[in-house]
């Protein structure tokens, strides 16, 4: 009966998001809005009348594209946090098809993430040809997605 199934790829079943009641966010905290996961920037609540509840509207900006989001839920409702997690490599180097080459404390070698776009792709190439000084990137992770979001010099 359970020979036809394949359990030769499994996932543990976390989730990539976690319910929150909208009234328990903060802002500089995360939030899924328009199901991107977004850093709350602005937060208020307006009272409505008097069978209505409390309304909380909330303004985001996407960690990885820095769109802005926006979206307005009753404060006894849940919403969707997603697991956000911020680890620092060491640069190593920057490819020439856009890629970085980063190094954990393990001394395990990461390139598959990209140069970001705009200054901060253009700051952290030029400072992976400065062979003197050694830097650390902070790559931020959520819902699958990982992106470059700062530079900084490494502690000696």
């Amino acid at each position: 009966m359970a020979d036809d199934q394949d359990f030769s790829s499994g996932d543990a079943g976390a989730s990539k998001t976690y319910p929150a009641q909208c009234s328990s966010l903060r802002k500089n905290g995360f939030v899924m809005l328009k199901n991107r996961p977004c850093k709350i920037v602005e937060m208020s609540t307006s009272k409505t009348g008097k069978h209505g509840h409390a309304k909380v509207h909330l303004v985001g900006i996407d960690i990885f594209t820095t769109k802005k989001y926006e979206d307005i839920c009753p404060s006894t409702h849940n919403m969707d946090v997603p697991h956000v997690r911020r680890h620092d490599y060491q640069l190593c180097d920057t490819s020439d098809d856009g890629f970085l080459s980063l190094m954990d404390d393990s001394g395990e070698i990461r390139d598959d993430i990209r140069v970001p776009d705009g200054d901060l792709g253009k700051e952290i190439v030029e400072k992976a040809k400065d062979t003197d000084s050694q830097y650390m990137v902070t790559v931020l992770s959520a819902m699958g997605e990982e992106a470059a979001i700062a530079i900084k010099n490494m502690p000696k």
